[in-house]
């Protein structure tokens, strides 16, 4: 009876979502990993935007508890705040895409 108890706690994040600033252009990669795989309604944001998985926004998952979004091609507007939503727990971060100076 303990043992169920323990397993059905609820996970947490182990590792949330960290600020990064990449340049026109490159990708942008976000992690946050959980202590427990199996939390539902896994979900991203970027600036209340939900995103899906396609060509430029890639979505992965490894052991159900690592959680990962790369956003290819980043341009200037996509600066903003990313959001990972699962179940109850959110974490954010800062997303800052920089222009490339042309100035020598």
């Amino acid at each position: 009876l303990l043992l169920l108890c323990c397993a059905e706690e609820a996970a947490v994040i182990v590792c949330g979502l960290r600020n990064t600033d990449v340049f026109v252009g490159e990708s942008a990669t976000f992690s946050c990993e959980l202590s427990a795989p199996g939390v539902k309604n896994v979900q991203w944001w970027l600036d209340g935007t939900p995103l899906h998985n396609n060509l430029v926004t890639e979505i992965s998952e490894q052991d159900g508890r690592i959680h990962t979004l790369t956003l290819n091609d980043v341009a200037c507007h996509d600066s903003g705040t990313v959001t990972f939503r699962a179940g109850s727990l959110i974490s954010s971060a800062k997303l800052l895409v920089k222009g490339i100076s042309l100035l020598e």
